[in-house]
């Protein structure tokens, strides 16, 4: 994409604004050179520069200025390191079940087994233990009701009757008396990991507990969870620990619509969620689930979900959605806590999830969000219910926070078609919202979606065979391997002491890491030359003899030869530099494929990545990255894998010559081209050339065309193409040409990449290979940029976590296009790069991208909440809600069933969670839960044959089951720990009429007054009981808001009082009409001609009041609300309709 950027007015992003770094003439300090063929000179004005002597002065002034721009970005290489893994496991998490089913899947069973397996593996005694301890009170209220709470605490206290008739008022629930002691337990286990985190006493943790909460609401259990704890936990960090910026990951495969409705306003919390959705077929059955769900008012794209809309997902789908959504959001948004909804339903085998990822795909995302918020992360146990995929998938990821590397994915392939459409939807839902995201998806050529589906099939003939792999973990006694030798020092310009490649660069590299105390911390290896067999892998036989010669030569003779190349110095010791540099790499490959270092840095000069099979070029005699990875080749005697990430700011021309056909090294440079009249100039690096015969598409050239590129321009493109082709390719090793020349006040580079920056692109190499990962040096000629970024680069290879980054301003356009342009070279040969934009976004929702469906239900049976299937007998007693029927607000609805069923047989909590009608707040669009629990009561909707066989989304009753917003509460409140109330009879209820108005079609997308209103209030009965309503009546419960924060927009009352029966005026109608509390004008609502509504969209006054039942609408809350600053309104009223004021029950 190669747009410039568009009017802030139509995007209205609200990011930071970063200001633009000032420009910098990057024409004098060029490294240029020529096409090949021509004569060898110098650039005239870097030669003008070192003929004025000016070098040494230009290089001095640049290394000041750096390093106090390192100061006002408050980097700090020597910052405090946190160690240190925490766990809690506590066996009183244990001490609940479900009374009335044994098989149900939430069970103390799933503890158990993970336990044995981190006990099998010895992960416990590599951890830091912590005890659990019981949220308070008071910490729960940071997200729930006191009355909701105290309902739980009631629960203690209840007998098997009493807890199974509170259960079936909630969805996919049962209690215990333990329940709500181990659910505060959970809670308080992940606020104990909180404040353990947030003090720098450990790293990172994880909270192995039960129940799982991202489905709890505020008011409200559902789906097996009691309390929120990643919500609690969020809301804690924030007002305790003074966090900012909360991130939320949820990766379980349901969506945690708890979590979601809880921060969907708050531009504070990012709320990311990864699950099955299948058009809505899928529980919780919410249109909220679906991407078009971004948040409201100053949360609007603050929620993400990515909605998966078939079965047998895999790592490539999961790992493309953490690279191309959550990671640049997660970049602009810089949380400083990372909070994680890890449920492990998702994995092969899982009966809930039917999704094929592996615990080793688990570890890949695990180790992707310990880059963020500088490590602080903590995972909190939610869903898995196959035993042994729960077990090892904790276990990973649990391995990974300790710092062991990613898993190398056996079968990685690539996110297939429906995912890169759900990607594809879910960025362009998000583009106006993150800048970051700006031309992350754009057309692609016709043809492509057909050639992926006949890819997919053939790939799933392979994927079936494929079963849950048993991980090893390396156990290493070093981590990172460091080659170093003072000898290559000795390489020097006998003519130019001002020349940029200095002996001065790895002496002032390898210093710094002993003043940081990282060299340390590495096995040092020593260094020995590059035999001349390792040498000829790579380069001619002639070219070896003749720089062999040179060290012979006379001091005339060696300035002519070097004259004869390009960019070329050479000494008497230049022959011995070259081959101790490239055997220094060959060392370090030695070491870690025999597992002696998992990782390493070559300190190594002269530089190698310009040298060609037969020339010297570019300041490099021996290309060591290419000589090391044929030597990696040899090692194995195989053509393993070998990936060769070239960020050095010149594209280097020889390793692309020398691997160019080869499919068994896959070359990637991100060098400045300025459209081929950067060194070493001509069209080599073009996004264009792609490598040819075999090794056609194994070549990937990202031209910058200008200087200036950011830490944001590399990251973006590590996210949408280095990384996905990467994983595409699945290397076995992955070697570096880790020039430094990008670096900010680099004197040939002009660019401006920062030391953390660079160690986040690290941190993200190092996912791939099993860990396997060798950093060797090639150019950068700053002292201080040199050694700040290799440093940074170390101490993410000894597993420190990068730092935040600062001042990240968007991608440039110039990256963006060259991004692009490379991405439309190489979409025809790696899959996961076809990201298609979206020409009518119901493709997202279409059937057309489903391809698989889950397994089908048995014919006379109801799919239900979780996946439960009613019995046949009970669809003869499901009562029909009208498609359209309105409902009592955006508030808590549920359908009780009538009769005490006490002395019945368990109904095994059989429930149906379907979508709801949509309200438009904001031009967004508000999904509302509609969730029905009964035994015999319930939402007559299809068949099991219509859900599984249709390809169209659920018919949306808006029976609303809402807890959002602090909307809802418990279905008894009050209640005490010191009470045993008799639950279901005291239950207050109104009764809905069946035959209620259905609203016009005209109006369906109006925000409107929620409910009818009253407009027929003989229609509604409030009653306290049960006792005397026929058992096929439903019932809703409804709790308005106790507050909002309109209520300010209430102004007192006219002098001449209110006249309830005053007209609408504008139509002049006498039905349902609203007086609005501000202006106290009257209309008509929704349901007549909506002239309410027109006004206040007029107007923006928020709050009216029904001139038929008094109650009070919101409609930026969306919500009924009953406050004390209503009271002087709705008295006048009463008085007014009735004759007299409102009693106080009122």
């Amino acid at each position: 994409m190669t747009s410039t950027g568009q009017d802030s007015a139509t995007r209205q992003r609200r990011t930071r604004h970063t200001p633009q770094l000032p420009p910098q003439d990057s024409s004098a300090t060029s490294k240029r050179s020529v096409k090949k063929g021509a004569g060898p000179h110098s650039s005239p004005k870097l030669a003008d520069v070192k003929k004025k002597g000016k070098m040494k002065k230009l290089s001095q002034a640049l290394e000041d200025d750096l390093i106090m721009g390192f100061q006002r970005l408050d980097f700090n290489s020597q910052r405090r390191l946190v160690f240190g893994t925490g766990l809690v496991f506590d066996e009183q998490l244990n001490d609940f079940h479900c009374l009335w089913d044994d098989s149900f899947p939430e069970g103390p069973e799933r503890l158990h087994a993970i336990k044995e397996q981190l006990l099998l593996e010895g992960l416990p005694g590599r951890c830091v233990s912590f005890q659990a301890r019981f949220a308070e009170k008071e910490e729960l209220m940071l997200v729930h009701s006191l009355e909701y709470i105290d309902l739980m605490e009631t629960t203690q206290y209840m007998n098997e009757g009493e807890l199974r008739k509170l259960a079936s008022t909630y969805d996919s629930v049962y209690l215990h008396p333990n329940s709500y002691s181990c659910a505060c337990l959970a809670t308080g286990s992940v606020l104990r990991l909180v404040d353990a985190v947030l003090r720098d006493e450990i790293r990172n943790g994880m909270a192995v507990i039960r129940p799982p909460g991202h489905h709890a609401q505020h008011s409200l259990m559902d789906g097996y969870c009691m309390f929120n704890h990643v919500a609690v936990a969020a809301r804690y960090a924030q007002k305790k620990h003074r966090i900012e910026r909360v991130l939320i990951v949820d990766w379980d495969v349901h969506h945690g619509q708890g979590t979601q409705f809880i921060f969907d306003q708050d531009p504070s919390v990012v709320y990311f969620s990864i699950h099955r959705y299948e058009q809505g077929r899928f529980w919780p059955h919410l249109k909220a689930s679906n991407w078009s769900a971004t948040g409201f008012g100053p949360g609007q794209g603050r929620t993400i979900n990515v909605a998966w809309n078939k079965v047998g997902m895999r790592d490539a789908d999961y790992i493309a959605a953490f690279l191309r959504i959550l990671l640049p959001i997660a970049f602009e948004f810089q949380p400083q806590l990372v909070l994680v909804a890890a449920g492990f339903d998702a994995l092969q085998g899982d009966p809930k999830g039917e999704m094929s990822t592996t615990p080793a795909g688990f570890a890949h995302l695990t180790h992707y969000l310990m880059g963020l918020a500088e490590g602080k992360l903590i995972l909190s146990l939610e869903g898995g219910y196959n035993l042994h995929a729960l077990a090892k998938g904790v276990s990973a990821s649990l391995h990974t926070l300790l710092g062991d590397p990613c898993p190398i994915l056996e079968f990685p392939g690539t996110p297939c078609l429906s995912a890169r459409i759900s990607i594809s939807c879910t960025l362009e839902a998000h583009e106006p919202f993150w800048e970051i995201l700006m031309g992350a998806v754009d057309p692609l050529d016709e043809g492509d979606s057909e050639e992926d589906r006949l890819e997919e099939e053939q790939e799933e003939q392979c994927w079936k065979d494929v079963t849950l792999t048993v991980d090893t973990w390396p156990v290493l006694q070093n981590r990172t391997g460091l080659v170093y030798d003072e000898k290559m020092m000795t390489h020097c310009n006998l003519w130019d002491n001002h020349h940029p490649e200095t002996p001065q660069r790895i002496l002032r590299i390898m210093c710094h890491l002993e003043e940081l105390g990282l060299a340390a911390r590495c096995l040092i290896l020593p260094a020995r030359p590059a035999l001349d067999a390792e040498i000829l892998n790579c380069h001619r036989a002639k070219y070896l003899e003749r720089l062999r010669d040179t060290e012979k030569m006379k001091t005339r003779d060696l300035h002519r030869e070097g004259g004869n190349f390009d960019s070329i110095y050479i000494c008497p010791s230049t022959f011995s530099c070259a081959k101790l540099a490239a055997g220094s790499a060959c060392r370090l490959v030695e070491a870690v494929l025999s597992g002696e270092v998992l990782n390493g840095i070559a300190i190594v000069r002269p530089p190698g990545h310009h040298a060609e099979p037969g020339s010297a070029c570019g300041f490099c005699f021996f290309n060591s990255v290419a000589v090391a990875a044929r030597h990696a080749q040899d090692i194995v005697r195989r053509p393993m894998r070998i990936l060769i990430l070239d960020w050095d700011i010149h594209h280097g021309n020889g390793t692309q010559h020398i691997f160019e056909d080869d499919p068994s090294v896959l070359y990637m440079s991100l060098h400045r081209y300025d459209r081929g009249t950067f060194f070493p100039m001509g069209d080599e690096g073009a996004s264009t050339q792609v490598g040819r015969a075999a090794g056609l598409g194994y070549t990937v050239n990202v031209p910058w065309n200008g200087p200036r590129m950011t830490d944001a321009d590399y990251l973006a493109a590590w996210h949408r193409l280095i990384l996905p082709v990467a994983y595409e390719f699945n290397p076995e090793l992955v070697l570096v040409s880790a020039g430094f020349d990008a670096a900010q006040g680099d004197p040939l580079g002009g660019c401006h990449l920062t030391p953390d920056g660079y160690a986040h692109l690290t941190h993200q190499l190092m996912a791939l290979a099993n860990g396997r990962i060798i950093l060797i040096l090639e150019g950068g000629y700053n002292l201080t940029s040199i050694s700040e970024s290799m440093a940074a680069c170390t101490h993410s290879l000894l597993g420190d976590p990068p730092p935040l980054l600062s001042l990240l301003r968007p991608p440039h356009p110039e990256a963006l296009a060259a991004i692009c342009d490379t991405i439309q070279a190489h979409h025809r040969f790696w899959r996961s790069l076809r990201l298609m934009r979206m020409v009518n976004q119901e493709e997202c929702c279409s059937s057309k991208s489903v391809t698989k469906t889950a397994n089908p239900v048995p014919a006379k049976g109801m799919t239900t909440s979780k996946g439960r299937v009613l019995e046949p007998s009970m669809r003869e007693t499901i009562a029909t809600i009208p498609a359209k029927e309105s409902t009592l607000g955006q508030a808590k609805a549920k359908i009780l069933k009538a009769q005490d069923q006490s002395s019945e047989p368990a109904a095994r909590g059989a429930t149906v969670d379907l979508p709801t009608t949509k309200e438009p707040l904001g031009g967004a669009t508000m999904d509302q839960h509609a969730s029905a629990a009964a035994t015999e009561t319930i939402c007559n909707q299809t068949t099991s044959e219509e859900a599984v066989g249709e390809t169209e989304p659920i018919p949306t009753p808006p029976a609303s089951y809402e807890d959002k917003h602090g909307i809802g509460a418990p279905p008894v409140q009050g209640t005490t720990a010191q009470q045993s109330p008799d639950l279901i009879e005291s239950l207050s209820t109104l009764k809905l009429s069946s035959g209620t108005q259905e609203a016009p079609e005209s109006e369906e997308g109006l925000p409107g007054e929620a409910a009818r209103g009253g407009q027929e209030m003989n229609s509604l009965m409030l009653t306290q009981g049960f006792g005397d309503f026929n058992t096929q009546d439903v019932f809703y419960a409804v709790t308005p808001l106790s507050w909002c924060p309109h209520l300010i927009a209430v102004c007192p009352i006219p002098a001449a009082g209110l006249d309830m029966a005053q007209p609408c005026m504008t139509c002049g109608t006498h039905q349902e009409n609203w007086v609005c509390l501000t202006c106290y004008e009257v209309y008509c609502s929704r349901y007549i001609n909506a002239h309410m509504i027109h006004h206040h969209e007029a107007s923006t006054h928020p709050l009216v009041l029904s001139c038929v039942d008094l109650s009070t609408w919101c409609y930026l809350c969306q919500a009924y609300v009953h406050h004390q600053d209503l009271q002087d309104a709705k008295n006048a009223a009463h008085q007014n309709k009735f004759g007299e004021g409102m009693s106080r029950s009122h």
